[in-house]
C-alpha cells in the first residue's frame, strides 16, 4: 500500500514537471474589438496598443477581420492608423481582400461566419524602440455603416527562426 502511493506521488510529479516543460510563451499578442450592432460606422475606430520589450527578434503583423456571409463586398479598404514607440503617428491604406471570384470567401468560415487574417508588413517587421505601441482601424469603404462585420483587430506573431 504504501509502496503504491509513492508510485502514485512520483508519477503526479513527473506529470506536472512535464506539463511545465511543455509550456511556452505564444510569441503571439492578438486583439479583435466587436463592431457595435455589426454596423462599421466611420465614427467607430478602433484602437488596439500593446506594450514591445523585445526589440531584437522579427515579427509578422496582422489584420485580422470578421464577417458574415452576407457581407457584400468582396475586399474592405482601411486606413490603419500606428504610432510606434517614440515614433510620430503615421498611416497606411490597406485593401483587405475578403473573397475572390475562383474560391468564394477567403479565410476560415463557419456557418455564416468567416475570419480572415492578412499581413500588412511586406516583411518581418523589427521594433526599434521598446514601449507602448498602438493601432486604429478606420473603414474608409463608401457605405457608411457598413453591415455585416463583427470584429477588427491586430494580430502581432514573433517570427520563428
Amino acid at each position: 500500500m504504501k509502496r503504491g502511493i509513492i508510485l502514485f506521488a512520483a508519477s503526479v510529479v513527473f506529470l506536472m514537471l512535464l506539463i511545465l516543460a511543455s509550456c511556452k510563451s505564444a510569441d503571439v499578442f492578438e486583439r479583435n474589438i466587436s463592431i457595435p450592432s455589426h454596423q462599421w460606422g466611420r465614427a467607430f475606430k478602433p484602437e488596439i496598443s500593446f506594450d514591445i520589450s523585445d526589440t531584437v527578434s522579427l515579427y509578422n503583423i496582422y489584420i485580422t477581420l470578421r464577417h458574415t456571409h452576407a457581407y457584400r463586398y468582396s475586399n474592405i479598404w482601411l486606413n490603419v492608423q500606428f504610432q510606434l514607440p517614440g515614433d510620430t503617428l503615421s498611416s497606411q491604406r490597406v485593401n483587405v481582400l475578403l473573397a475572390t471570384n475562383e474560391k468564394g470567401w477567403l479565410g476560415t468560415g463557419m456557418d455564416d461566419i468567416w475570419d480572415l487574417r492578412q499581413l500588412i508588413t511586406p516583411q518581418p517587421f523589427r521594433f526599434s524602440r521598446s514601449g507602448k505601441a498602438t493601432f486604429i482601424l478606420e473603414q474608409i469603404m463608401r457605405d457608411n455603416p457598413l453591415p455585416d462585420l463583427l470584429n477588427a483587430g491586430i494580430r502581432v506573431e514573433k517570427v520563428k527562426r
